[in-house]
Order: structure tokens, then sequence, then C-alpha cells
């Protein structure tokens, strides 16, 4: 047998187990070996029963995406070799356990659920996660599972992705039992159980006293129509989905089976598939680094210190405590230190009325963030955070106080958003071991972490950073050292094009609204006032150099904001106004000082479409990472890709900037900021890349494609 699966037997029952480490993903020859050794042990007369388990640390993660990422026309048929596999499962005379621990999720509950019977440890998780990859379940899921845990379950699982508990598997009929102690002995006892019982093998297919009636179903079906509209208007997966499990309440198994494959051709085939498995693939692509492999020494983090604990300090002191690593938290004085506290409170207290976190877990939490006014027990640090005003001599100032306590091992990270890392690490006798974390807000729920190389920070603070990103439950993506990174680089043009466009004769409230359409989490001036207006008067302060050698048209009603105190949400005004909550309307002032702006610079107010003010800023964040791509900064467009999904909002069923470019033709965004450049100036001038690229009529995906 290949030695993707093994095979063996103890006593009468057939042993087959998964071999294709680390998470036993299901691709074709996988599925081949287990038809084959299912095959083997049902014509074997010594065996009367079969156990089938996942070895290593998990039962079947899923199919092989990669067997997804290549299909590329809708004229190619796709076939994981499957079907066969769970025909010969579940026609089997013999009755099939199955034995899961860790997690059987996507083709390995579809796997699973075609066993007659299913135990589990008590620690595993099953689900049917097919959506947040475009797709649907396309072998029996939508079909099976209904018929073991109710249509209600299989529409929340199949429509919502996530995956539950073995607990709560057992409860609803996906699982017969759970594992007292070892689980391959607890699965052989449960098979020769149902060996001696003498009754025929269970066969999911068969079963249909909870698939309900037309009339118990109409509620359940328009219900999660109604909630799938709402989560996730702009996807075409999560409704098809429930369209499949609707079919295994009408249909039988066979036309169900044939339905639900008509479906998941239709999500496989889709802008939408292709771009989320992107997605997937290029956010474990980043953690790969050129440079960096398994035996770069990674450095243990027991203790962590923040300077600062404002709103990025003391969220970032958060992210250490909700991963189980004590944290000092320091500030210049106790008032300032007590109101990052009390927020630090107040959060953690938000997130357990939501349901999220029991009062015992947020009292171990709290517990692990120590407030202090010194760096008296900062040589206990294995890595201090920096996390004070975006000045450069400030921060400077703090490194060269790190400096003299930290121990000589310990790592100095900044939270710069936008300043030179090696002007900072420069402050220090260490500058191998400064690097940047850049955080995004709020630092304890996004799920970003730019991690900024100098040029002299070493491959062991690299490697270690990479690694604690995972720990903090952080997806970290390292770039280069150029001025404001990759995030906040690229978001530049990004809100400039959005500020010149009222000017031009927008609405706020209309710039915004085209961008939530396009798919962004929320509209660029939103994310503006979220985040605090003075963070970017700050960053355009530090840079007045950069902007009048340039001859950048200045940002002048928002800087009017600032001057009049106006940051935004956490001022109760800035591109909105906020009264009681966090939905604001279009401030009074703001619409008055872009009026003031354009008539200085004699701009008469036109109409402007969607479709203009969508083009005016994603192109320009396009053009910007084209730039950014060839100057190294960012090591793929994957990663850019990923920076801005995790980072800022940009849709994930659209795959990142990159891919999107890709989708629409690089020769077309081309030609239209050829276009921009003529009639607004040198600010869209297109990057060299880009027209290299769109000349050559290649993508950005080619640029690390073998053969590129």
């Amino acid at each position: 047998m290949s030695e993707l699966v093994l095979t063996s037997k103890q006593g009468d029952i057939g042993i087959i187990t998964v071999n294709n480490p680390p998470v036993n993903a299901l691709s074709p020859a996988v599925a081949k070996a287990l038809l084959q050794a299912v095959q083997a042990h049902v014509s074997d007369p010594s065996v009367r029963g079969l156990v089938l388990i996942g070895g290593g640390r998990t039962f079947i993660a899923g199919a092989d995406i990669k067997e997804f990422a290549k299909v590329t026309t809708a004229t190619r048929d796709f076939d994981t070799g499957i079907d066969p596999l769970l025909a010969a499962l579940e026609d089997s005379p013999k009755p099939v356990v199955c034995a899961i621990h860790g997690t059987a999720l996507g083709g390995g509950l579809e796997t699973a659920m075609a066993c007659h019977y299913r135990i589990a440890t008590p620690d595993a998780h099953v689900g049917q996660p097919e959506v947040k990859i475009g797709l649907i379940p396309g072998a029996g899921g939508t079909q099976r599972l209904p018929r073991l845990a109710g249509v209600a379950k299989a529409l929340d699982m199949c429509g919502g992705g996530e995956p539950i508990r073995a607990t709560d598997a057992l409860t609803c009929g996906i699982l017969d039992s759970l594992a007292e102690g070892e689980l391959l002995p607890a699965a052989i006892a449960y098979c020769q159980k149902q060996i001696a019982a003498g009754t025929p093998p269970r066969r999911t297919r068969d079963l249909h006293d909870k698939l309900g009636t037309p009339a118990t179903n109409a509620p359940l079906f328009a219900g999660a129509r109604e909630q799938a509209q709402k989560r996730s208007k702009h996807l075409i997966a999560p409704a098809k989905a429930i369209d499949a499990v609707e079919a295994a309440t009408t249909l039988p198994f066979a036309e169900g089976c044939a339905r639900e494959r008509q479906l998941f051709l239709e999500c496989l085939f889709s802008d939408q598939a292709k771009a989320l498995i992107h997605v997937f693939l290029a956010e474990r692509e980043v953690a790969k680094v050129p440079g960096i492999g398994p035996d770069t020494p990674r450095r243990p983090i027991r203790r962590a210190a923040v300077v600062g604990a404002g709103t990025m300090g003391g969220g970032i002191a958060m992210v250490y405590a909700n991963a189980g690593i004590p944290v000092w938290l320091k500030d210049v004085d106790a008032a300032a230190l007590e109101r990052g506290l009390a927020t630090i409170r107040k959060n953690y207290a938000h997130t357990v009325q939501k349901g999220k976190l029991t009062p015992q877990q947020m009292d171990e939490r709290l517990a692990r963030i120590e407030p202090t006014l010194s760096f008296e027990r900062f040589a206990e640090a294995d890595i201090i955070v920096e996390a004070v005003f975006e000045n450069l001599a400030l921060k400077k100032q703090v490194f060269a106080e790190l400096d003299q306590v930290a121990h000589p091992e310990a790592i100095l990270a900044t939270n710069t958003s936008s300043l030179n890392i090696d002007a900072i690490a420069a402050a220090t006798r260490r500058p191998h071991q400064v690097i940047g974390h850049h955080f995004f807000s709020p630092a304890n729920v996004m799920k970003l972490l730019e991690i900024v190389r100098g040029k002299e920070t070493s491959p062991s603070v690299i490697a270690t950073s990479m690694e604690l990103a995972k720990r903090l439950g952080k997806v970290g993506v390292l770039v280069g050292n150029g001025r404001a990174f990759v995030g906040n680089r690229m978001f530049e043009p990004y809100v400039r094009e959005a500020q010149f466009l009222l000017e031009e004769g927008a609405t706020i409230d209309q710039v915004d609204q085209a961008l939530t359409e396009f798919g962004m989490a929320m509209g660029p001036l939103a994310v503006l006032d979220l985040a605090g207006l003075d963070i970017g008067w700050r960053m355009r302060q530090e840079h007045l150099h950069l902007a009048a050698s340039s001859g950048r048209r200045p940002f002048v009603a928002e800087d009017k904001l600032c001057e009049h105190g106006q940051f935004g949400q956490k001022t109760g005004a800035g591109w909105y106004c906020y009264e009681a909550h966090r939905v604001g309307t279009p401030n009074p002032e703001a619409i008055q000082f872009v009026a003031e702006a354009a008539r200085a610079n004699g701009i008469t107010p036109r109409q402007i479409s969607p479709q203009e003010i969508v083009e005016r800023t994603i192109f320009a964040l396009i053009n910007e990472g084209a730039r950014i791509l060839e100057e190294g900064i960012a090591l793929r467009p994957g990663d850019i890709d990923i920076i801005y999904i995790y980072g800022y909002g940009f849709p994930a069923w659209r795959g990142g900037p990159m891919w999107y470019a890709d989708t629409l033709g690089l020769a077309t965004i081309y030609a239209r900021i050829c276009e921009f450049e003529k009639q607004h100036g040198a600010t869209w001038s297109p990057a060299p890349l880009l027209r290299q690229l769109a000349t050559a009529g290649r993508t950005f995906a080619s640029l690390t494609e073998p053969s590129a």
C-alpha cells in the first residue's frame, strides 16, 4: 500500500491509517490509496470490521487546497478521487468506524460521515469550512450532514463554516461516541461491539428522520438566507451552501449529490473562490522568509514589557496577556498609567458582556498585566515593545534608555507606523536586536502584524518575531524598512484620492458608501475617524520635507480638522460627528473645510460617479503597491494582499489589491492610471513595474511563478 496510507490488523479488525503529514490533507493520491486500502480489507475474509484513523496530530484536516488552485477555467471538470472512496466506505458490508482526533474538516468530515460510525477524542473538532475559501462541500457534505445532525445544524455549519467541538458533535448526532482513554483501542472496541450486535452497517445516506418536512424547514431556510445576506452579502458560496442543504430535504440522495456537485462547480470556477483560495495560500506563504529556516535560532519569549499605556500600548499589552505572556506596562506618570489600565479593564469587560470571555478568564488576563512607572524590572523582559507617540526624537530617547536596562539578548521592538527603523536602532548599541512590530489599531482585535526588518536586524530576531506573531494570534508579514513600510505607505495615496474627490464634488458619505459597496469593511473617511486623524497629521508633520519636495497637494481639510481638535471618534468629531454611538453623520465643519480647500485650489465641484471613486482610490493603492514591490519593501504580491485584507479591511473575496489588479488586467489599470496622470498630474505617474508588466501582458502573480 502507498506510504500515504498504512494498513494493519488487530485481530479481525482492519486498521487504515492516513499518513500524509502535517495535516493528512485529502489529496487525490491519498484518496486513491485509501480506496485501495478499503477494497483490500473488504475483500479479506479474515477482516470483519474496519477502523479508519489519522496518523500524527490530526485526522483529515481537509482537501489539498493546492489542487483547487490549479483550476483555471470553467471548461475543466474537477475530480479529487474522493467520490469512489466515499462510495466504497458507505457500501462496505463490514462495519467501518471512523476514529477522529484533532480535526475532521471539509473532505475529512465528508469522509467520516461516509463511514458507518464515528468516535472521537473529547478535544476534537469537526466542520465544513469550505465557504471560507468560496466553496461549498462537494463530496456529499451538504447531503449527509443534515441526515446526521438535522437541517438547522447543517445550515449553520455549511453556511457559516465554523467548526464545532466533539461534545457538540456528539449531542447533535454527527458522532456516535467519545473515546475514553486512547482513541484506537476505543475505536476497535466500538467496531467489535457493532460486529457482535449482528446488525447491518448503518449507512448515512439511508437516514431520513432528521430531514424534516417542508413546513418545518421553510422558516429554517428563510432565516438562513436572511442571515447570509446580512453577514456576507457579497459572497456567493453561503447562499449556494443553503441551496445544497435544501436539496437534501427535497431530492433523493443521489439527485441531491448531483445538485450539490453542480453548485460546488459553480463556486469552484468563480472569481471569488479563486481569490479566496489565493488568500488562503498567500497567508501560509507569508510565513516563509528567504534565509530564515528551521535551523535559525529562535529566542524564548517568557516575559514582555510595553512602553506607553495609550491606545496602542494598552492594546499590545492585552495581546501579550491574551497569549499567556506576563507583561509589564509602563507610562510616564500614574494618571496616564491608570487611564490605560481603565481602558484595558473596559475592553475586557465588554468582551465578557458579549460572552466571548468568562469573568475568570478576564481576571487571569488582567493579572498578567503589571503596571509600572519605572524600568526597574525591564531587565527580566525577553521582548520590550515601544508604543509612544509617533515622533522620531522621542522614540530614539526611549530606545537609548531601553538599551541601558534591557538584558543583553532582549528584543527591542518599536510599534512605529512610519518612522525609520534604522534611525531608531542607531540610538542603541545593539541594532541587530531592534525590529519593527507594527500592530494595527485596535491591537487586541486586528490580526495583522507588520514585522519591519532593519538593515542590521539579525535573522534570529526576525525568526523569533515571525514565530511570536503566531503565538500572539497574529498574521505576521515581514516588510522592508521604507517610508511608512507597506500598509500605511499604500494607505496614503488611497486616502489622498478620497479627500481630493471631496474637493472635486463628492460627498463624505458618498465616498465611503462607494468603497463599502466595493467590499471594503469601512470607507476611508470612516477609517480615518476610527484610527484618529491625529495619527496621519503627526506623520505628515514628521515628513513635511518630503511633502514639500514632492509638490504634493496638501490634505488641507483634514489638517484643519486636526488644528480644531477634531480627531475622529475619540473626540466626538472628525469627518463625521458622533453622538452616543459610533455611527456618525457628516461633520458640517468638515464640509466647510473641504469647500474652502476647493476654492483655494480653483476647483469647480462636479458630479462624481461611484465607479470613479472606486477607480481613483483602489488604482492609487495598486500603483503604490507596484512601487513597493519594485523597491523590494514587500517580498511578494501576496504579502501586500494579506496586509491589506487583515490590516485595512480589503475584501478577501477580491483577493487583495494586487490579485484584484490581475483579475482586471494590468493593461486596463495602466491605461486608466495614464488618464488620471493627464487629468491630475504627477502624483498619478504610473509605477515602472506596472508599466513593464502591463506592456508585457504579465500579471503581478507571475513575479512569484518559477518561470518568472
